[in-house]
């Protein structure tokens, strides 16, 4: 690619080869890509106008912690990553933070702190994934329960557009109804209508430091009764994390987090009332042990309640550990949670798998994980068609193919079996509005 701003251009081989994939199973670089590590919007104007009149296409990336392909080389195209872009204002009287795509999700929150504000979306993958990744994706994570969603944050967007146009969408203020919404148009559109290269975020007062509980289960059904009892709280939590008994053994072979052995259900629930997080949790460890629980742990300060959150945060380390394995999300009402786990241990047991299947209880957002020998086909081909039918389970259930993760090219093949072919032909219409060459990731999202 030629280039004014040639430092921007990776020319090392082998580093490059580092991002010419994400955090998706199986991620394979194509052979020849290029690399630019934009540094403002500057940059990202001159990559769109240089593949617009080459025709080549650019995929957009941040930290590559995605799992569904979305970030991935394309074979002759640009990967554009804009983790570099990481400025970040706060205007604590507006409550928002005007910030750059490289921003990493977990560095905003400790910036806000000394604001006594707070950014509420929290991915587990926080202390590394980028607030454009999160736009990207729609992200969520471990406090939706309570919080809500990335999209309920975002503001107003400065996007650059295929061709390098400049165009920006929303607002400061705290209302505004002028036009279309198409910052929500942008916000989980992962990277196919214009990279982002700046984002006004809403802010909130900073909670309390959160207070947990830890509730250990004997059997699914109790298990599935807590989440019901937290569910009837007048306060709603502002996490409730479910590990179902395969992710609990998972977790204690990869260290000793205090899980008992042959549980079939932990529960970990927390508060950050203001001013009451103490009262809450003791209020849920009621309602828990009232569900079945055999064993409840409530944390009595911040340092206790971060020793049981430790056992959650080691899960992804404890599945990787075990190898080869495809791990996704799908959503389903939250009654339906129980009928979702059990389908998904049904479906390992018929392709000769083994699975976990955890997450986040309070919004029905699971993320079924199989396990599988990728030097074996048949086990690989088995993997691929669990998750298939864990899509077809969850739309029995009422629910969706992905709550967080984005489609990217995992999931394509399912999109117009979930929103109907007209429906797609108008995303395509609105894709093409935006990006009338096709070159911003093709071949995601709509395959």
């Amino acid at each position: 690619m030629d280039s004014s701003l040639p430092d921007r251009v990776v020319t090392d081989p082998d580093v490059a080869r580092t991002y010419g994939v994400d955090h998706s199973p199986g991620a394979v670089a194509p052979e020849a890509f290029t690399v630019v590590r934009a540094r403002d919007r500057a940059d990202v104007v001159e990559v769109l106008q240089y593949a617009a009149a080459h025709r080549t296409p650019v995929v957009t990336q941040g930290a590559r912690t995605a799992t569904t392909g979305a970030a991935v080389a394309l074979e002759g195209g640009i990967v554009l990553n804009t983790e570099a872009i990481n400025q970040v204002e706060v205007d604590p009287v507006e409550r928002i933070a005007v910030v750059g795509p490289g921003v990493v999700n977990g560095d905003l929150k400790s910036q806000l702190t000394a604001y006594g504000l707070a950014y509420p979306p929290d991915p587990a993958s926080s202390g590394s994934c980028t607030i454009g990744g999160n736009i990207a994706t729609n992200a969520g994570g471990l406090c939706c329960v309570k919080y809500g969603v990335t999209a309920d944050y975002v503001r107003g967007l400065e996007v650059v557009l295929a061709g390098g146009e400049v165009m920006r969408t929303g607002r400061r203020t705290a209302k505004g109804v002028t036009g279309y919404d198409l910052t929500g148009l942008f916000v989980g559109s992962e990277g196919t209508l214009g990279v982002v290269t700046e984002a006004v975020l809403r802010l909130i007062p900073a909670p309390d430091p959160p207070l947990t509980v830890l509730a250990v289960f004997d059997t699914l059904e109790a298990t599935l009764a807590g989440v019901t009892a937290l569910r009837e709280q007048r306060h709603t939590p502002s996490l409730i994390e479910l590990l179902d008994g395969p992710s609990v053994a998972a977790i204690q072979d990869y260290g000793d987090y205090g899980f008992p052995a042959g549980a079939e259900g932990v529960l970990l629930v927390q508060s950050d009332r203001v001013g009451h997080a103490h009262e809450d949790v003791m209020a849920y460890a009621d309602a828990l042990t009232s569900a079945g629980a055999t064993d409840v742990a409530v944390a009595d300060d911040r340092a206790e309640a971060d020793l049981l959150m430790e056992g959650r945060r080691a899960l992804n380390p404890a599945l990787e550990a075990r190898g080869s394995r495809l791990i996704e999300d799908v959503c389903v009402p939250v009654g339906r949670l129980g009928d979702l786990v059990r389908a998904v241990h049904e479906i390992a047991t018929r392709q000769g798998l083994e699975a976990t299947c955890s997450g986040h209880a309070g919004d029905g957002n699971l993320h079924p994980c199989f396990f599988f020998d990728q030097d074996d086909a048949a086990q690989v081909a088995a993997a691929q068609a669990a998750f298939g039918e864990v899509v077809e389970a969850a739309w029995s259930l009422g629910g969706t193919l992905t709550g967080e993760h984005g489609v990217g090219t995992l999931k394509a093949p399912w999109l117009e079996r979930e929103l109907g072919a007209a429906e797609v032909a108008r995303q395509r219409a609105l894709k093409a509005l935006f990006d009338p060459l096709g070159i911003m990731n093709p071949g995601r999202v709509f395959g």
